[in-house]
């Protein structure tokens, strides 16, 4: 099982990291496009100020700041966000991507098994699952824990036969230390109006830029710019080919930057002036 060790000596140079193969891949199978539909207009987004940048943290647990947030990302979809009353939500958990310690809060989504388990730690007190028992029904969350609100927007997944299942996959929106962070999961269409305003403002967005098993660049493009997120921090690339065929499809868009360590602290203060991409190394 894939993990990522908090007991890092040094920081992982990103190039290295994004050549690690990942064993999960195996179970995502290659599926037909999705239908976009048309987006009626945008959504509006956070109206930029000059601030500082982000600062990069270690990768330890030091305390955060009342107005703190940190994000580790584990590998594939799966990230540990932990807010300043220390409560620790781990994304798309499953069975071969975990964070090293035990969260608080698990999303999970349908698509593939290296986004969700049917066996999860018994000892996580909220398990989030972003579709419904009923097959084809939404499910809807609104979740407060401590200083975080956990809440989820559903969206549709393409099946193994080429057809839709409705509501298999859930947009994950994280509210906590005056900041909206938005996992998108295994998003596989663009977003219509209602989605959007249900989503709302959103400071940091986590989205999939394979291409190909979510949605294809383009219409990852079309998201991002409708979603109007200062940081946008890329997941669900495999290898260091697909992650650069995404970033030289936005490049002329976005400032891109990448990490030296898998973690970050950001608050609302640090937030980027402008639009900015961040990759994580992971896994």
């Amino acid at each position: 099982m894939a993990q990522f060790s908090l007991g890092l000596k040094a920081a992982i140079p990103a190039g290295m990291a994004l050549l690690w193969a990942f064993p999960a891949l195996a179970f995502e199978r290659a599926q037909a496009a999705p239908t976009k539909p048309e987006m009626t207009e945008n959504c509006p987004g956070l109206i930029a100020q000059d601030r500082p940048r982000i600062v990069p943290a270690a990768f330890r647990l030091a305390a955060l700041a009342s107005d703190e947030v940190r994000i580790s990302y584990a590998g594939h979809s799966t990230f540990l966000i932990e807010s300043p009353q220390l409560v620790r939500i781990a994304t798309d958990y499953n069975d071969y991507v975990r964070p090293p310690v035990l969260p608080d809060v698990i999303t999970m989504n349908h698509a593939h098994s290296t986004h969700y388990t049917d066996n999860p730690d018994p000892r996580i007190p909220h398990v989030l699952r972003g579709w419904a028992q009923e097959y084809g029904k939404p499910v809807r969350h609104d979740v407060q824990v401590r200083d975080v609100r956990a809440r989820n927007v559903p969206t549709n997944i393409r099946n193994y036969g080429g057809g839709t299942e409705q509501h298999g996959n859930s947009i994950f929106i994280f509210e906590v230390a005056n900041m909206c962070i938005a996992h998108l999961g295994h998003l596989h269409h663009t977003l219509n109006q209602q989605q959007l305003n249900e989503i709302g403002r959103i400071d940091a967005v986590l989205f999939p830029v394979d291409g190909t098993y979510t949605l294809d660049l383009d219409g990852m493009v079309e998201v991002l710019e409708s979603l109007k997120a200062p940081l946008m921090i890329p997941m669900h690339y495999f290898s260091a080919f697909t992650l650069e065929r995404f970033l030289n499809r936005v490049r002329e868009k976005y400032k891109v930057e990448t990490s030296d360590t898998p973690s970050i602290v950001i608050s609302k203060a640090t937030l980027p002036a402008e639009p900015k991409l961040l990759v994580l190394p992971g896994r």
